[in-house]
């Protein structure tokens, strides 16, 4: 496969020899280049070769650092699957809600970190036509981390009032209709306002260049911070769910919603938190990501099919299931875009029913929490 021009190569410089999925894996779009570090005159990069040379320069052990740049890579990928799951799974899990709005959440969240971030030009769309040509706060990525998920857990709480309680006692499909059409619509909108066209998620200035790795040499330290972000956030979701009374009175409802309510607890405030935290999570993984991929009105869509395979893999409503089912998903991407990548989307889904025949209830999930 030859290289193909990323959309975010002008912005986000790769500074390791691989193949990275282009928009979250979609349509088998791959990019496969290796760029020089950014220097006062904008020297550009080259095409990625399999030389000894390239190898020797990137500071690997040839075939060694190739594997532990695809681990990594690997793990990268996985984590913004996790972010996005985990909410889906706790939502799904403990409301028994199908939300397949869940990505116009990742949506929201990556556009809200994209405008608190920069200052945007726009050319296309409802607003450039209503004469603003640049749009954007410029505030810098950790405002844009603060402030996304106080907007998009607020986004949720609305979400749940409004849309999902009324839901609750619905069947499936009528709450798969609903929230699938309420994410074509979210898609729509920001389609409307601000065209079709993809924006350029600038990496932090701190996270920007690349870090000296043992074995494998130089490698985008913006991929490592994910990484980072996303266990602290992991590891903050589970010890409100497993060690706080909010996450008791939760598991308890999850088991016997009627017992709880009997006990005099109500659960509507603990079900209300629930789905905000979920959605916080999806914002987070849309800052996160977006300077790893072009930034436009169809990303949540593509986001929510792999994050519903994690979910389906780890098992509903188990915490540590999304994380295993994440790496497990991002990992296969991974190592499949490095060696076949015309084989890496089928590859999730073939991995996702094999553990759907030999354990229906996903590698961590519980009988009583299936749905």
């Amino acid at each position: 496969m030859g290289p193909r021009r990323d959309p975010v190569d002008d912005r986000t410089k790769l500074y390791a020899c691989e193949r990275i999925p282009n928009e979250h894996g979609g349509e088998g779009k791959f990019t496969s280049r290796i760029e020089s570090v950014r220097s006062g005159d904008g020297s550009p990069g080259r095409d990625c070769t399999d030389s000894e040379d390239d190898r020797k320069r990137l500071g690997g052990d040839g075939v060694l650092a190739e594997v532990l740049t695809v681990f990594i890579n690997g793990l990268q990928q996985g984590a913004i699957y996790v972010l996005v799951a985990i909410g889906l799974s706790i939502i799904l899990g403990t409301l028994k809600f199908v939300n397949f709005a869940h990505g116009a959440l990742y949506l929201v969240g990556t556009y809200v970190g994209l405008l608190v971030t920069l200052e945007i030009q726009l050319t296309d769309g409802k607003l450039a036509e209503w004469g603003f040509t640049s749009i954007g706060l410029g505030w810098g990525f950790l405002a844009a981390l603060v402030i996304v998920p106080i907007v998009v857990f607020a986004v949720g709480l609305l979400m749940e009032r409004f849309v999902a309680r009324p839901f609750y006692d619905r069947p499936d499909t009528d709450q798969i209709l609903l929230t699938f059409g309420l994410a074509i619509v979210v898609q729509e909108v920001f389609k409307i306002l601000f065209g079709g066209q993809s924006y350029n998620f600038a990496r932090p200035g701190w996270a920007s260049g690349p870090v000296d790795l043992p074995i494998i040499g130089a490698f985008p330290e913006w991929r490592l911070y994910v990484i980072g972000i996303t266990a602290v956030l992991v590891a903050g979701v589970y010890a409100l769910v497993e060690f706080t009374d909010f996450g008791l009175v939760v598991r308890a409802g999850t088991r016997d919603a009627e017992m709880v309510e009997l006990l005099g607890i109500k659960l509507s405030r603990p079900y209300l938190m629930v789905f905000g935290v979920g959605a916080a999570l999806a914002g987070v993984a849309g800052v996160v990501g977006g300077p790893l991929y072009a930034v436009n009105p169809n990303i949540g869509t593509e986001i929510l099919v792999p994050a519903f395979l994690v979910v389906v893999i780890g098992g509903v409503g188990s915490i540590t299931g999304a994380v295993l089912g994440g790496i497990l998903l991002g990992e296969t991407l991974a190592i499949l875009v490095a060696v076949a990548p015309q084989w890496s989307q089928v590859g999730i889904y073939v991995l996702a029913a094999v553990v759907l025949l030999a354990r229906p209830q996903g590698l961590l999930g519980s009988e009583e929490v299936t749905p």
